[in-house]
């Protein structure tokens, strides 16, 4: 059944003068190739990653006037990295509006990190279109203040696979192992699925991601997650 997406000016607080440009930011490519339709929200994810780029170094720049340049740009990082992205998306429960083929979301993709991160770069790109960017502006600042009032504590996130590394040194001088468990999507836009494996203690945890190198960060930084809450 395919969602209601006229709901989603209650989440966002605007109405979508172009309904086509909504729909199309909500669409996923699953859907899109078992509907034989011409779209989905690929192009607008391009967009919106750019625009939260811009709206995210404003916000930043004007947060920490004192800040230096490096700094800055690990907190844009930390900011939008998958995992960032996709609480923001849980906050809103953006994922109920997901246009999904049946596949994709019998496998979980409306909850899928890497899912629900692309779906809000979508969207903020179709808003942009819409909407221009100070509006934009308004959806995306205070939902970044709500979930991340203080961005310098994302930067213990930056590098998992580094602080993975070092961490299992340490704990059980036994390095983790990255592989790959399967890759989906087509060759131009693949999916990366990828284990990370510590031998002793025996703890693995899985990522997903459009390139291998982000997936084993998804993968480290589940594990260490793992570990912390253990």
């Amino acid at each position: 059944m395919v969602p209601d997406i006229e709901k989603i000016k209650q989440v966002i607080g605007y109405e979508f003068n172009d309904k086509a440009l909504l729909r199309c930011g909500l669409t996923h490519r699953s859907y899109s190739a078992e509907n034989n339709l011409s779209y989905d929200n690929q192009r607008l994810e391009f967009l919106g990653d750019a625009v939260l780029e811009i709206i995210l170094s404003e916000y930043l720049f004007k947060r920490y006037p004192e800040a230096q340049e490096g700094k800055m740009t690990k907190m844009r990082s930390a900011m939008v990295q998958q995992d960032a992205l996709a609480k923001l998306s849980r906050k809103i429960d953006l994922g109920k509006f997901f246009i999904i083929g049946k596949g994709e979301k019998e496998t979980g993709g409306c909850d899928r990190d890497s899912s629900l991160a692309d779906l809000f770069e979508s969207l903020t790109g179709a808003l942009y279109l819409d909407a221009g960017l100070e509006r934009t502006k308004q959806f995306i600042i205070p939902l970044i203040e709500e979930v991340f009032p203080e961005p310098t504590q994302l930067l213990s996130t930056l590098n998992p696979k580094g602080d993975l590394q070092e961490f299992a040194r340490r704990q059980w001088n036994c390095p983790p192992e990255y592989s790959i468990i399967k890759t989906t999507g087509p060759d131009h836009s693949p999916r990366y699925l990828v284990n990370v494996f510590i031998a002793v203690p025996n703890i693995s945890a899985s990522g997903e991601a459009g390139n291998r190198k982000q997936a084993e960060s998804e993968a480290a930084r589940k594990l260490l997650q793992m570990i912390t809450q253990k």
